[in-house]
């Protein structure tokens, strides 16, 4: 009976266990009924009360683990819908993050990216941080929980980091870990295809030990990650491309119209305007002396110097077409980034145009440089063929007067004075070298620099002639000042050096073709010094133009050097070339000169007087006394050669600089 009895309670304890699990009371009332039923039992039903507790307890367990899970593939199904939806790259990272840390419950995660070039990784968003771990934070790619996951392809978890010597260690993680306070910590990579492109952590600053479930939860929302992350990055891709289509046609619509502009006729004033209103800028040309010819849109003001370097770095082959100048503008502008943009057409620079814009210098600005330009390099290159068809023998009439004598003077003077360059006034030659460079853009400049002085232009064997009148800038310079000016300017303007040689000045046009040869043979004279790079005048080498010559011609370098001395004992009858060769003969001394002369002392001293008023001050320096002993030792050897006069004409000498001062009569 007492058996049944026992057999009897323990039914009822389960029928109530039963009960209570249907009830989904918690486990300690379940312990506490089994508790009370086995104090008044045998040990064989108190065990059998055990078993069935045990039982109950363990079926509760798989209830809850059930429900979790179904909470967990509830919140799992609620991030995939939201993930799939639209967004923004980083509106989809940052909302990555957030549900991880909701679905693990933890206090930090953050998704790190893999840099292709280094291959280390680089935080890209996070969510819950402190300090440490801030966006575009580089951490190594070769240690830590994400190398490990990424090379394994799998979750990879720690209960301990810091403490946790089963995985590679780097000091730059282990301080971001340390300074985050993080412990627990569980890494899953991010993979599209065969490529694993990042990291999705979750962590927490506490001891935890990630279960099974937790691992799985972690592989299953990494992979619903990757996918929405290359849907994302498809997208901004897809829409980028779309964009740059959209912006692709309107701007080739703005081409197409800025180039019928240009073919119909309109002013570049007219094609400037129409640019600037549709890409919201200002635009500015200069021509190749840095003149503004045209402008639109309120440009600021731009140093000379800044465009000319930005300029060199383009001719350099340093930058590509347009040269962006960083800076440019001064503060407070509308306008603060500058492109500046050579407008050629081939190798000949027409002029630069200076794009001022609101946007940033990238690639897109640079595009839009160029759709502008080249309509208006076929702008200028029309209205320079139009300014061709208004003079066509401008060019020809240089090279007329170089060539081989034999047109008539008259007629060549007919024309000249059609072009408008008057004769008789004085004029020079002179030949420029580029010492690198194209010459097309030489060519280009030259024929600017001779359309604004007046001038004209010749290109022979490389190198860049012009033939100036002597008016306007060059009025207050001598020969050698004219020949640096032009030479400075050149330079400026191609952005590499130049070499110069100048001739004499000449009045008539038929002596042209000959102070074209004393220019040339300057330049010569100056490579031969080892001087590229330099200017000088015929004036200014002296002698060592003679002597460095391919050609040397004597009676030039005579008439240049004591002409004007000869030329005034020629009018005034006196003996001033004669005092000046006894005195260097008699080794710079007035009375051995006087001496030799048999003149009193004084008088020797007058004529050197005069000697410096008619060729100058300085005429005694070193350099210049070398120049005119050797002329006056030419022009002696050339008059015991021809036994002629003791004082030749002038026209044995060319032109000379005649002298209106009358001798005095105690200097004959």
């Amino acid at each position: 009976m007492e058996r049944q009895a026992a057999a009897g309670s323990a039914s009822r304890v389960a029928l109530d266990l039963l009960e209570l699990l249907a009830a989904e009371a918690s486990p300690d009332r379940m312990g506490d009924l089994v508790r009370h039923a086995a104090a008044d039992a045998d040990p064989a039903t108190a065990a059998e009360l055990d078993r069935a507790r045990e039982l109950a307890l363990h079926v509760h367990s798989l209830f809850a683990r059930r429900q979790q899970r179904e909470a967990e593939l509830a919140a799992l199904i609620d991030t995939a819908r939201d993930l799939t939806a639209p967004h923004e790259l980083d509106t989809l990272l940052k909302m990555i993050v957030r549900r991880t840390r909701m679905l693990f419950g933890v206090d930090m995660s953050y998704i790190s990216f893999r840099d292709r070039d280094s291959g280390a990784g680089y935080v890209r968003t996070s969510d819950g941080h402190a300090s440490a771990l801030t966006l575009g934070y580089r951490v190594p790619g070769d240690a830590g929980l994400g190398w490990e996951s990424n090379v394994g392809g799998v979750p990879i978890w720690s209960s301990d980091y810091l403490a946790d010597d089963r995985m590679r260690h780097s000091p730059v993680l282990d301080d971001i870990v340390r300074s985050e306070g993080l412990r627990g910590i569980i890494a899953s990579p991010l993979t599209h295809g065969s490529e694993t492109f990042g990291t999705l952590y979750a962590a927490d600053r506490n001891v935890r030990h990630f279960s099974i479930s937790d691992v799985s939860l972690m592989t299953s929302l990494s992979d619903l990650a990757a996918v929405a992350i290359e849907k994302a990055r498809t997208l901004e891709q897809r829409g980028s491309y779309l964009a740059e289509l959209g912006e692709f046609r309107r701007f080739g619509r703005l081409h197409t119209r800025l180039t019928d502009l240009a073919l119909r006729g309109a002013g570049l004033q007219e094609v400037l305007a129409a640019a600037a209103s549709a890409l919201d800028c200002a635009l500015e040309v200069r021509d190749a002396d840095q003149r503004r010819i045209g402008a639109a849109g309120d440009p600021p003001e731009v140093a000379e110097e800044q465009v000319r370097r930005a300029l060199g770095e383009s001719y350099r082959g340093e930058q590509d077409g347009p040269v962006p100048v960083r800076s440019a503008a001064p503060d407070g502008s509308a306008y603060p980034e500058l492109w500046v943009i050579p407008l050629t057409a081939g190798d000949e620079e027409l002029a630069v145009l200076l794009m001022h814009a609101r946007w940033p210098l990238d690639d897109a600005a640079r595009w839009k440089g160029q759709l502008v330009a080249q309509p208006l390099a076929v702008l200028l290159q029309m209205q320079r063929g139009e300014e061709a068809i208004a003079s066509p023998f401008r060019d020809e009439l240089f090279e007329d007067l170089l060539a081989t004598p034999g047109r008539p003077v008259e007629q060549l003077a007919h024309r000249a004075a059609r072009l408008g360059l008057a004769t008789p006034r004085p004029m020079m030659v002179l030949v420029g070298r580029p010492e690198g460079g194209s010459l097309g853009r030489a060519a280009g400049w030259a024929a600017a620099y001779a359309r604004r002085t007046g001038g004209l232009r010749s290109i022979r064997d490389g190198c860049v002639s012009l033939l100036l009148p002597l008016t306007g800038q060059f009025d207050d310079g001598d020969d050698g000042w004219c020949a640096r000016r032009v030479k400075d300017e050149m330079t400026g303007a191609l952005g590499h050096p130049v070499t110069v040689g100048a001739s004499g000045r000449i009045t008539g046009l038929g002596d042209v073709r000959d102070a074209h040869r004393e220019a040339t043979r300057c330049l010569d004279a100056l490579l031969a010094l080892d001087r590229a790079g330099s200017a000088a005048a015929a004036g200014d080498l002296g002698f060592l133009g003679l002597l460095l010559s391919d050609a040397p011609d004597a009676t030039s370098f005579v008439t240049a050097t004591i002409g004007p001395l000869l030329e005034y004992d020629r009018l005034r009858l006196t003996e001033l070339t004669r005092t000046l060769e006894e005195y260097f003969a008699a080794g710079g001394s007035p009375s051995v000169a006087a001496e030799t002369l048999h003149v009193h002392a004084n008088t020797v001293y007058r004529r050197l007087e005069r000697v410096a008023e008619v060729l100058g001050p300085g005429w005694s320096d070193p350099d210049r006394a070398l120049d005119l002993q050797l002329a006056l030792r030419l022009h002696r050897t050339r008059r015991a050669l021809r036994s002629g006069p003791e004082v030749p004409a002038p026209d044995d000498f060319g032109p000379v600089v005649r002298t209106a001062a009358r001798q005095p009569a105690g200097e004959r």
